[in-house]
């Protein structure tokens, strides 16, 4: 049995695959899976021992391109997946994945339903749905499953990363002489996602002044999120290490995975904490929660609701959401007044919550 997932998404949404791979492989033990994503997602699976093969789109690359030669990647990057596969799956809203669907070979192709006026005139898929709402993005991607008569055997978050990310992060935490930390990551690429700085400076010299445990602070290597992590940090009276734009997302996932306490916004790392068990804080604003809130492996379901100025809990997982606002321009990006209604009080009273024995 030959499978091809496609999800041409960012990287947090790549990693909530994972548990719709494990169906698929507790289903079909000796199954070959592929998957078709970004090239900047590929971490996210890099490691992961239930994909076979990989095949990483080069979006950016592409982006760039003139019209005829993106037209000639695009179909050697088409080429390159013909490989008569028994299922594919496209889990991906818009139309590259459904053009590629169209044009592969396979008895049973399954897809999210297209809004293109004129591809959803095409018969594109043996089965398609839209997603539906209501529901965890995790258990969006498994309601795909059933058109394959495969049950949702596995609901299980994972990431994987290697054993020389885990020696890199050794290293570095023995360089600083830490043993537990608080991981902060205050950014996204979204920049209406983020907190003030305000709050993340007064967050870490509480963590700091209170429980004297050290905080680690990580970005992209993006100017947009650096600058952002060099305003928090001018504003803190104590000191933080800072990795910021300095670790791979395998290393990043090294780093995680031995974190007392992850506090982030609604970004990938906040997933990835997801997938190594670490209890979370997590800040939102306008993003939905019941579609995007942290997930909880014990728990196995969404327990968040889609409301405002509150504190919602599920499992290990805390999440604060600010008042209901709007998305406001600014010289430095998009805010979310949302966002920046969360009092540092919540915060803290949730930080509290989790480190008051260390007091």
């Amino acid at each position: 049995m030959k499978i091809l997932i496609i999800k041409f998404r960012l990287i947090g949404d790549v990693l909530l695959l994972s548990p719709f791979v494990n169906s698929i492989k507790k289903r079909y033990p000796d199954s070959q899976i592929d998957l078709a994503i970004n090239d900047d997602c590929v971490d996210m699976f890099r490691y992961n021992p239930k994909i076979d093969n990989i095949y990483p789109y080069p979006r950016g690359y592409i982006k760039k391109l003139s019209l005829f030669k993106r037209a000639i990647k695009e179909w050697r990057y088409l080429k390159s997946l013909k490989r008569d596969y028994d299922i594919v799956f496209n889990l991906t809203e818009g139309d590259r994945g459904a053009i590629y669907s169209l044009l592969l070979n396979a008895p049973l192709k399954i897809g999210v339903e297209n809004r293109n006026t004129i591809l959803k005139h095409l018969k594109l898929y043996t089965y398609s749905s839209p997603f539906p709402d209501g529901m965890h993005t995790i258990e969006k991607n498994l309601s795909f499953l059933k058109f394959a008569n495969i049950d949702t055997i596995d609901k299980e978050l994972e990431l994987y990363h290697s054993k020389d990310d885990d020696k890199h992060i050794d290293n570095i935490l023995k360089s600083y002489d830490i043993k537990e930390f608080v991981h902060i990551h205050p950014v996204s690429r979204q920049l209406f996602k983020c907190w003030s700085v305000e709050g993340f400076a007064e967050v870490i010299d509480y963590i700091k002044s209170i429980y004297k445990i050290p905080v680690v602070v990580t970005s992209a290597p993006n100017s947009k999120e650096l600058e952002i992590i060099n305003k928090i940090l001018t504003l803190t009276k104590s000191q933080a290490i800072n990795l910021s734009g300095e670790l791979s997302l395998s290393q990043l996932s090294a780093l995680i995975s031995r974190s007392k306490l992850f506090i982030g916004v609604d970004t990938a790392p906040m997933h990835m904490a997801s997938a190594h068990n670490i209890p979370i804080i997590a800040l939102f604003g306008p993003t939905n929660p019941l579609s995007w809130g942290p997930w909880d492996n014990k728990i196995g379901k969404s327990c968040y609701k889609d409301i405002y100025q509150t504190t919602q809990y599920c499992g290990r997982n805390s999440l604060i959401r600010g008042k209901k606002g709007e998305i406001l321009k600014s010289s430095d990006g998009d805010i979310s007044s949302s966002m920046m209604s969360i009092e540092v009080d919540s915060v803290i009273a949730e930080i509290d919550r989790y480190l008051g024995d260390n007091r």
